[in-house]
């Protein structure tokens, strides 16, 4: 950890613009940086799922990096909010989460998130601690600060209501809380991604409002999935769990594109950009991409954990896919899916693989049938939207397919 003194404002704001979607406002940030005090860095997370995947690491890493300047981390854990549903992005109102289930969830929370951060300097604070001693009189009050049609400049809000879809009134009040959470921690500076835009800017105005300074908002890329073109997410079975086993990690890792690779690097590597610039070189000038690929597999694994568990994970991969039957070159594939996923045996007859659905049927009973080197043998297997694999029938017939 640096302390603040040993690093110039400047130095810190090009450090912390690595990777970040857009601050608002840089000035204020800057101004703040030079104050010479530890700053309150807020970032909030909804329990809604029990594991965090290297999507939501994006953000994580961020906050390490003020960390490591020698700022103050608070993690909300948003267990109030979280029962209320964050609308950002949703088409219908979602359905709300019980207490018992967001707490167990946070509770996984608190044990993944110092696999990056430092706990010395992290305060996990709960958004329950303020929001549930508040009083409907005093909720009401919150309500009053900000207007319908402020809320209905929410694109998601104003899609809805454009299409006469149903938005619950519940739903109006998230915006406020997450904002409220912010006058509440006094936060310099919040972090989210670039669709919680205009719920951190609810923040700015309720500290205003309050007569407090008001944050600086600072919004993330979303990462992009295994496959490419849509975010990481458990839904869509396109993501990489930090707390999955290091092989499984590593062979998913490998299957991602060399062209997005370099955007995992930019939002997940800890290399400084000079270097991975070199790589990006290198690879110009002829290296193979793969070599640069296992070099941030072995980073991101061995951050989760640890440097061995990341070897181990190399040399099984080296192990299964150069030492064994399958080439480095074979057809490469995108196949268009519907309903988010493509049954298997439809899958190898559109990729070349077999003549028929039949034929792939017999082949997955004899056994005959790898993905990414482990044989299958269930024929009613489907695999996913944004999944990119090594199918192999046989001895003598391979395919890269990314399904999208």
């Amino acid at each position: 950890m640096k302390n603040i003194d040993q690093i110039t404002p400047n130095n810190a704001l090009q450090l912390l613009k690595r990777g970040a979607e857009e601050i608002l406002l840089e000035e204020e940030l800057m101004a703040k940086l030079k104050l010479g005090r530890p700053l309150r860095i807020k970032a909030g997370f909804d329990p809604t799922a029990p594991d965090l995947h290297l999507g939501h690491t994006v953000l994580i890493n961020k906050l390490r990096q003020f960390q490591d300047l020698g700022h103050d981390i608070l993690f909300l854990i948003g267990d109030f909010t979280g029962m209320i549903g964050d609308p950002t992005g949703k088409s219908t109102t979602r359905p709300t989460l019980t207490r018992e289930e967001v707490h167990e969830n946070a509770r996984t929370y608190q044990k993944q998130i110092f696999k990056i951060l430092n706990a010395d300097r992290t305060k996990i604070v709960f958004n329950s601690e303020w929001m549930s001693p508040m009083t409907a009189a005093e909720l009401i009050q919150l309500a009053a600060r900000q207007t319908v049609a402020r809320m209905l400049e929410r694109d998601d809000f104003s899609k809805r209501y454009n299409g006469n879809q149903p938005i619950a009134i519940h739903e109006f009040l998230y915006p406020l809380i997450q904002g409220y959470d912010s006058v509440a921690l006094k936060s310099d500076v919040e972090l989210g991604g670039t669709d919680q835009k205009f719920n951190l800017l609810v923040g700015r105005e309720l500290q205003k409002q309050f007569g407090q300074a008001s944050q600086v908002v600072m919004t993330l890329p979303i990462l992009e999935g295994l496959g490419g073109g849509q975010k990481m997410s458990k839904s869509l079975n396109n993501y990489v769990g930090i707390d999955e086993p290091p092989g499984e990690m590593f062979g998913k890792l490998m299957s991602i594109s060399d062209d997005l690779m370099w955007r995992y690097f930019e939002l997940l590597s800890f290399r400084p950009m000079g270097e991975v610039q070199k790589l990006q070189q290198q690879v110009n000038e002829g290296r193979n991409p793969r070599d640069v690929k296992f070099e941030l597999c072995l980073e991101l694994i061995a951050r989760f954990h640890d440097s061995r568990a990341a070897e181990q994970a190399q040399q099984e991969f080296v192990a299964r896919f150069q030492q064994g039957e399958i080439p480095e070159e074979m057809p490469e594939l995108e196949l268009s899916t519907v309903k988010g996923g493509l049954p298997i045996a439809n899958l190898l007859k559109e990729a070349g693989l077999v003549a028929s659905t039949s034929e792939a049927f017999r082949m997955i009973k004899q056994g005959a049938v790898k993905i990414d080197g482990e044989r299958i043998e269930d024929k009613n297997l489907s695999v996913n939207t944004g999944a990119q694999h090594v199918y192999q029938v046989g001895k003598r017939r391979f395919a890269r397919v990314l399904l999208k």
